[in-house]
């Protein structure tokens, strides 16, 4: 089987290859070749490049500012812009067009919709996630950051925390505990907060690749609109697995090329190493290419629901559970053939500290080392392996759900 797409639709491929002939160098070999100062200015101008050619919140409806563009659209024109080695958006746009603006087209009201969408597009607003708190990761229901109607505007006391990409942004987009008296799940509520006010504090992390991309953020009095509820107050957590499912399922058909990619740049590795006839590293690469081969019909199976209507859900933790887990796997591999050069990383450091490096980037120490000890993080953001395994087996699967503590 080998899948394939409609004469159509590779019409339009063509269109989105134009595009990005005209708007790129001649010599362009992807953002990977591009660190610091000229990385941020090409990403910068990159965002307004896709806004005019309506290759920004593809997707979204025009009058909101977005593209317009079908399901399927969508997915060529990502598709592409992964083999060329180009962004889909800024550094941010993960939470601002992909999770909250999906959410607030699906959950949100009108008025919230012709406010903030087209502020996304612009960028005038850059958002973050306020999920996660000290006490509150796995079992996201049991958030504590306290929200209290006072007149017309809830007032926030509390912390949040793993806050990927705070220090970029002057929103959140945040759960709140609104009535401490309901079950766990009934009294959250979804809460749209600018953080340009007194009493947001942001803290970065340092993680262990050296990076600070998480974040402590914490509230102290801090005043939000009761208008900026998304989904209505106490039904915060059916917008907030809404949310998830954005985040976890709508890249299953895009991000396999990022990963075939990476087990390229591998394989050229180790004969570059000289260990590509060793039987024992043949054997390993071999399984990490079939993985990724699984990826991609993966990838393919979502890509056909989504055509079909169906909006990202439960089954999107198979997709998030079996390509963090995979990376695991393959940037261990990339370690034990970097060898010994591996304790001393040296060259480009990776853009991000998600999934797989840049296209175009060096295939040197540096990237595999920081590659290999950012894909940890993979198995625990967006939701641990642990919980999407639970989520598979009780939600996809419909097995009996595990005891509940008194």
């Amino acid at each position: 089987m080998k899948p394939s797409y409609t004469p159509e639709a590779e019409a339009y491929r063509l269109k989105v290859k134009a595009f990005l002939k005209d708007n790129l160098p001649s010599d362009w070999k992807g953002i990977g070749t591009l660190e610091g100062k000229p990385l941020e200015e090409f990403v910068a101008h990159w965002r307004q490049v896709l806004a005019k050619g309506g290759f920004l919140a593809m997707g979204w409806p025009k009058q909101y500012g977005g593209g317009g563009l079908s399901a399927l659209e969508q997915v060529i024109a990502a598709e592409e812009f992964e083999r060329a080695g180009v962004p889909t958006g800024g550094p941010n746009d993960v939470f601002s067009i992909q999770m909250l603006g999906n959410t607030l087209l699906l959950f949100g009201t009108e008025e919230q919709k012709q406010h903030y969408l087209p502020r996304i597009i612009s960028g005038d607003d850059v958002w973050c996630q306020g999920y996660s708190e000290p006490n509150a990761g796995s079992d996201l229901s049991n958030v504590g950051l306290k929200a209290v109607l006072d007149g017309d505007e809830w007032i926030l006391n509390g912390q949040k925390i793993w806050t990927s990409a705070g220090h970029l942004a002057d929103h959140i987009f945040t759960l709140a505990r609104t009535d401490s008296d309901a079950p766990k799940h009934k009294g959250i509520s979804f809460l749209l907060v600018d953080m340009r006010q007194p009493g947001i504090e942001v803290r970065p992390i340092k993680m262990i690749s050296g990076e600070s991309e998480f974040n402590e953020v914490f509230y102290t009095d801090v005043r939000v609109p009761k208008e900026n509820v998304v989904g209505g107050v106490n039904n915060g957590w059916a917008v907030a697995m809404g949310l998830l499912g954005f985040e976890r399922g709508e890249a299953a058909a895009t991000a396999p090329i990022r990963f075939q990619a990476e087990i390229d740049r591998l394989m050229e590795l180790a004969r570059e190493k000289g260990v590509a006839s060793d039987p024992r590293i043949r054997q390993r690469l071999a399984k990490c290419y079939s993985v990724v081969q699984v990826m991609r019909y993966l990838g393919m199976r979502t890509l056909t629901q989504f055509l079909a209507g169906h909006h990202p859900g439960p089954d999107g933790a198979i997709f998030k559970l079996y390509w963090s887990e995979y990376h695991k796997v393959v940037t261990e591999l990339g370690i034990d053939i970097m060898g010994m050069d591996a304790l001393v990383p040296s060259g480009r450091r990776p853009s991000s500290a998600f999934q797989t490096d840049d296209a175009g980037a060096p295939n040197d120490s540096m990237s595999w080392a920081m590659t290999f000890l950012n894909a940890r993080a993979g198995t625990i953001y967006a939701g641990s392996s642990q919980v999407q395994r639970n989520i598979i087996g009780e939600m996809v699967l419909g097995l009996p759900k595990e005891p509940k503590p008194n």
